[in-house]
């Protein structure tokens, strides 16, 4: 069973860019929700084992999160898009809340993050603007993602609702969510607005060293 990590820094931490009741109500509700909802359809997949369901299920109950979202197309039909969407939902929460920390810590991209950013957008300020049009372009509910792909290099994603890059054989670098519950409270309908307020708190030494263990993996 899955549970629902603490975030790395107090619920004010993110103040003034992200609101100390939107954390609350994002972490213990939603992100909270997707634990909850995904332990339900896990255990539900247990008792259909129980019934006679085809025992080659059995192993994806061991599964981490992360290997879930990569053998998402083995699970059984009738589950399947109830764990795609609580996996996912756990998965890029709990990797939100680590690319995020105190406003106040001033680091900025460097070594090979700094190097990809610029080779891969030009500069890190062709990244940021290409990042943030990806992330207001968002149709509905998602994220934006800059992800590794399996070939080696970086690109731009947009997800809709909590699917994973996870699922795709891709790396998330660094994402945002874009979900009106993350941003409603502070920034009503100003999207825009909350994605340059977001960039304050980027925690940029978390996205360096999500990108090493990411070019390390293959």
């Amino acid at each position: 069973m899955f549970t629902l990590p603490n975030l790395p820094y107090d619920y004010s931490a993110l103040e003034p860019y992200i609101d100390e009741e939107t954390m609350r109500i994002h972490h213990d509700k939603h992100n909270a929700a997707y634990v909850d909802n995904l332990n339900k359809a896990l255990i539900l997949l247990a008792v259909g084992l129980e019934e006679k369901l085809s025992i080659k299920y059995k192993p994806l109950l061991d599964l981490n999160l992360e290997k879930m979202l990569e053998s998402i197309n083995e699970f059984p039909e009738m589950l399947r898009e109830r764990i795609q969407n609580n996996a996912g939902g756990h998965a890029n929460h709990s990797f939100f809340w680590k690319i995020m920390g105190s406003p106040d810590s001033g680091d900025e991209p460097s070594g090979k993050l700094l190097d990809a950013l610029n080779f891969t957008f030009a500069s890190v300020e062709k990244f940021k603007e290409e990042f943030t049009n990806k992330a207001i372009a968002v149709f509905g509910s998602g994220w934006a993602f800059l992800i590794k792909k399996p070939d080696g290099t970086l690109a731009l994603k947009r997800h809709s609702f909590q699917n994973s890059p996870l699922m795709h054989g891709n790396i998330p670098i660094l994402g945002i969510d874009v979900w009106e519950h993350a941003y409603y409270l502070k920034y009503q309908n100003r999207r825009a607005d909350y994605i340059q307020a977001w960039w304050n708190v980027v925690n940029w030494k978390q996205v360096e060293d999500n990108l090493n263990e990411a070019l390390g993996s293959k």
